[in-house]
């Protein structure tokens, strides 16, 4: 039976999000728990753009040690010779995405009259060749705004994609502007027709990003192949966001048309929900809604009276699922006296108050001065206070946690 496998694109599609974005290192926390959560691949970023080369090469470093094992790090190139090649060149990168326009609105509208239809798919099948020849191990191609796209020149140039050595072919709603009925129909006749594995990455524009990538995957399993939904936490994303995270996850684990048939990947880990989200909130800057699914704050407020009593006599007759789940349920304890902190201008004796609280040590005074100097970069490089995780990374990584935060114009 074919399955459903995510692949989250925060550290790509997400960190593209007007106005707001990632320190490399937050990006790095970021795939560490998502590997935790047993999430399939993360999209970690551009390997051809000169300041995403060292955090990447650091990631996959991470990968060949097995701290980060065994999510699969991607990267994401234009389906053309030139960012492949230079891709290569800078990082160690082994799975891409290639990505081409598909819709003739795009085809007409980006290039000026300068590419056809059959220059996209012989730029494609170009690029996937050169990839695969030069050890690229898994290649997904990208459709992009493939919702708007003609099918069946979409069937056709998935097809040329699975000759020419596509592992995936990434279905792009790049507009929201799909409906799960059309995306349903759409993904079927597609599936059907090629037997190639589909990514489903959809925009929120029309607030259906969760029900166009599930009604997708649906597609997708029901044609016999395996699907890949494409994640961001907390639903971030360009303009209106992605599929949130969480909210796939509970869909496919727990709505009335999935929580049977047992189809997402086993290794999911729902318990992380509540952590990674919370983190990346932290991490971007941008607040959680109250009601967002899973970890808003009122996800399981009850005041309603009827509500109240029900919820108070038995959860199930107010919850759908339990919030322990998810990894919630732990007080939240805020120190309201005397706080010791660390960063960009902290001495020796707070650093080590810091890491004494997190049972920390250091084997001599100048391995505690070596981690303070990278603490105080990375109080730069994030511009706000480290988290408990990012403390307890540079201290056990200094190396690795250097090389993520060097860039150099």
């Amino acid at each position: 039976m074919p399955k459903i496998y995510l692949i989250d694109v925060t550290n790509r599609d997400g960190v593209q999000t007007s106005r707001i974005g990632l320190a490399k290192l937050e990006k790095t926390i970021l795939n560490l728990f998502l590997n935790e959560m047993g999430v399939y691949q993360s999209e970690l970023g551009f390997p051809f753009t000169n300041h995403e080369v060292n955090y990447i090469n650091a990631n996959l470093e991470l990968a060949e040690t097995g701290v980060l094992k065994p999510i699969v790090l991607s990267g994401w190139v234009r389906a053309v010779k030139e960012d492949i090649e230079l891709a290569l060149k800078l990082t160690k990168i082994k799975n891409l995405n290639i990505s081409a326009s598909v819709s003739d609105i795009m085809i007409k509208g980006k290039f000026r009259g300068k590419v056809n239809r059959r220059d996209v798919i012989k730029n494609m099948t170009e690029a996937a060749d050169y990839a695969k020849e030069n050890g690229i191990i898994s290649l997904g191609v990208n459709a992009e705004d493939a919702s708007r796209a003609d099918l069946d020149f979409m069937i056709e140039f998935a097809a040329a994609a699975k000759e020419h050595g596509a592992d995936r072919i990434r279905y792009c709603d790049t507009l929201g502007f799909d409906d799960p009925f059309t995306v349903y129909e759409r993904i079927k006749k597609l599936a059907h027709t090629t037997q190639l594995p589909i990514e489903l990455h959809c925009h929120n524009d029309l607030g259906m990003a969760v029900a166009c990538s599930v009604a997708g995957a649906k597609a997708a399993v029901e044609a016999g192949v395996d699907a890949y939904i494409n994640t961001c936490v907390n639903g971030i994303g360009e303009r209106a966001g992605n599929a949130d995270l969480a909210s796939v996850i509970l869909a496919v684990r727990k709505s009335s048309g999935f929580y049977q048939q047992n189809l997402l990947d086993e290794r999911i880990d729902l318990s992380h929900c509540w952590r990674i989200g919370k983190y990346a909130a932290y991490a971007f800057g941008l607040p959680v809604s109250i009601n967002q699914v899973a970890i808003g704050d009122n996800a399981f407020a009850h005041e309603s009276g009827i509500h109240a009593d029900g919820a108070l006599k038995d959860a199930h007759n107010y919850e759908l699922y339990d919030y322990r789940e998810l990894g919630r349920g732990e007080p939240e304890i805020v120190e309201t006296g005397r706080q010791i902190t660390t960063g960009e201008y902290g001495g020796i004796k707070g650093f080590r108050n810091v890491y004494e609280k997190l049972e920390i040590a250091f084997k001599d005074e100048k391995e505690a001065v070596k981690i303070l100097e990278l603490v105080r970069y990375a109080n730069v490089h994030t511009q706000k206070p480290l988290t408990d995780y990012e403390l307890r990374f540079i201290a056990k990584y200094p190396d690795i946690a250097r090389k993520i935060m060097t860039v150099t114009p």
